[in-house]
């Protein structure tokens, strides 16, 4: 979740922590603080809240020093205070640090059983604690910290830079990603490659159990047995992680005004001119399948939803879909011929690269749909399908959402082609629909407005109902999860003939209720569910094509026009209002819409 940086340079190192953490800042924001080397000696600064009131510090009490590393907290152990902030200093060394220390209390207890004196409630101040103590005990600074981290059990990325030392730096990595950046005469470390993209374009990812001792002009990498361990050094494309918000007010706008764009380059990567839909390497061969297992987090489950319902209909294959968290805790039965499938925005989900290694050996394929192919769990899986959404900011995802969708259909029409379930003409009209589908997005996108309006109505509720039938009901899901996650908005999601089952007790003048009813094939299912709302004084916010709305609009709060889409299609599209709805709501009630409070963008810990 947090987000670390270290830099062995040429120049002030305090500017380019800074700068550096401004494009992590999306993995948290409850403090965050830097700490240099300067003269041989360890000084730090560490404020609360927000990177903006670590920059005015500087202004007003400025670090020197070319050597360095920095931090931005989303906080696990121990309250957003100063105290708690990163880096943690003892005596000679500081660290900083991402993920759980999962045994820190029985390190707390062995230390002070030794006189060791605590001053912080966090797990990562015991790392620093550790390596000290073994300092005093004789270890220079690389065994001390070799030591320390011998002793960690959990999962972690950690940069340690120590007082006497400004041409040193050790980075290890468990569980949590950690990339080096080379330069010339310089060397940086990061928790990915956005963060270094302005220093370097030369990038290696440390691998699990890694450690890496680092000077400016050399990195030595021992992997988790001991032994010396070359990692790859790739060149990042630069603009591939360019952060600017185009002219638009947030970060979400822009992602979401990105999606025409980006959808099609998610088409276009996996079709080729004729028609053919073309996966990475081998491949896959549906037709030696007998069923699915799907995995994820947050939006990325809504979308696996999604998918079963194009699996099951579509390709005619059974599916699993579980939430990430509790799935390897089941334990559940992986059968033959079972295809495992991960999606994650990020690729480094620690819930979902746990789940993933649980299938490892047990599933006859394990396949994920990322959108960092460097990732671990890219790097992990068989089969690796990049989504082309580009680098998204927002904590709430957007685009990420639609192109993970874009991918995964595409993935159910070679299914079904593989399985013999869809013809070749069907097939063709399928990837026409398809094709056409950025600019019918981009046409939703011009009801703007009228999604503007609607949320302002929905920005003085305390409640809000969001319902969906079939391939809609993850929609709806999606709907709610966004409303809550940037509005504060309490909001749930019904399929729409469960309402009637328990729900409906809810319902009253003061709730709003969202409806996804395209005009399809249960639509009048899906229509009378809604009129048994507004028979209890619902206020309807119906969100169809024209259509739909011509048959049943009469009577509701508000409507919202979408364009005419082919069924299956729907849920991308329909992601596009239930994205703008929780936009605009968050934009009235004045709400953090790119940061929103207790949540950060790559979830690293479980």
């Amino acid at each position: 979740m947090c987000g670390i940086v270290g830099v062995l340079g040429n120049h002030e190192a305090a500017p380019i922590l800074v700068e550096a953490l401004k494009r992590l800042e999306y993995r948290g924001y409850d403090s965050a603080g830097i700490a240099t080397v300067n003269a041989g000696k360890l000084a730090r600064r560490r404020a609360v809240g927000k990177l903006v009131n670590l920059s005015d510090l500087l202004v007003h009490e400025p670090l020197a020093g070319k050597a360095g590393i920095g931090h931005t907290r989303w906080a696990t152990h121990g309250a957003p205070t100063v105290t708690n902030a990163h880096p943690h200093q003892a005596g000679p060394v500081a660290v900083v640090h991402n993920g759980i220390i999962e045994n820190f209390r029985e390190l707390r207890a062995e230390l002070a059983k030794s006189g060791v004196q605590f001053v912080t409630e966090t797990d990562t101040e015991t790392v620093a604690l550790l390596t000290h103590h073994y300092m005093t005990k004789g270890a220079g600074a690389v065994e001390a910290a070799k030591q320390a981290l011998a002793r960690l059990e959990g999962a972690f990325a950690l940069a340690f830079v120590f007082d006497g030392h400004d041409d040193l730096m050790i980075a290890a990595r468990k569980g949590s990603p950690l990339a080096i950046g080379y330069g010339t005469g310089e060397m940086f470390v990061g928790s990915d490659a956005i963060a270094l993209s302005p220093l370097t374009d030369r990038i290696s990812y440390l691998e699990e159990g890694d450690i890496a001792v680092i000077t400016r002009s050399s990195v030595e990498i021992t992997d988790a047995n001991g032994a010396l361990a070359n990692r790859a050094i790739k060149t990042i494309q630069i603009d591939s992680t360019r952060i600017d918000k185009a002219g638009h007010k947030h970060f979400m706008a822009k992602e979401i005004a990105e999606q025409p764009a980006v959808i099609g380059q998610a088409i276009s990567h996996y079709l080729s001119d004729t028609g053919e839909i073309i996966l990475p390497g081998a491949g896959q061969d549906f037709s030696q399948i007998d069923r699915i297992t799907m995995v994820a987090c947050g939006t990325a489950s809504y979308a696996c939803l999604t998918a079963k319902y194009w699996f099951e209909q579509i390709a005619r294959l059974p599916v699993e879909v579980d939430v990430a968290s509790e799935f390897r805790y089941r334990e559940p039965p992986i059968p033959a011929r079972t295809l495992a499938l991960f999606v994650s925005q990020s690729g480094e989900t620690a819930d979902t690269l746990a789940a993933l290694r649980y299938c490892e050996g047990k599933a006859q394929s394990i396949m994920s749909v990322v959108n960092v192919p460097e990732s671990s769990i890219a790097r992990e899986s068989d089969l690796a399908l990049p989504i082309y959404a580009g680098v998204e900011v927002g904590v709430a995802s957007t685009k990420a959402f639609t192109c993970q969708l874009t991918v995964l259909f595409l993935l159910v029409l070679k299914a079904a082609h593989d399985r013999g379930v869809l013809s070749d003409a069907d097939l063709a009209d399928h990837i026409s629909a398809l094709r056409a589908l950025p600019s019918i997005i981009n046409t939703a996108l011009e009801q703007n407005t009228a999604m503007r309006d609607a949320a302002h109505r929905l920005s003085t509720a305390r409640d809000v109902l969001f319902l969906g039938r079939g391939q809609m009901f993850p929609l709806a899901l999606e709907g709610a999860l966004k409303l809550k996650e940037i509005s504060y908005i309490h909001a749930e999601a019904y399929a729409s003939g469960e309402l009637k089952h328990g729900p409906i007790a809810l319902v009253d003048e003061d709730v709003p209720i969202v409806v996804f009813a395209p005009r399809d094939a249960l639509f009048d299912k899906t229509v009378s569910n809604m009129q048994e709302v507004m028979a209890r004084k619902g206020k309807v916010i119906l969100v169809s094509d024209a259509q739909g709305l011509a048959e049943a609009s009469e009577g509701v709060w508000c409507c919202i026009e979408m364009p005419k889409v082919p069924d299956a299609l729907g849920p991308i599209l329909y992601a596009i209002p239930a994205q703008l709805l929780a936009y605009h709501t968050a934009v009235a009630k004045g709400t953090d819409v790119d940061q929103p409070r207790n949540l950060a963008k790559s979830v690293t810990v479980e």
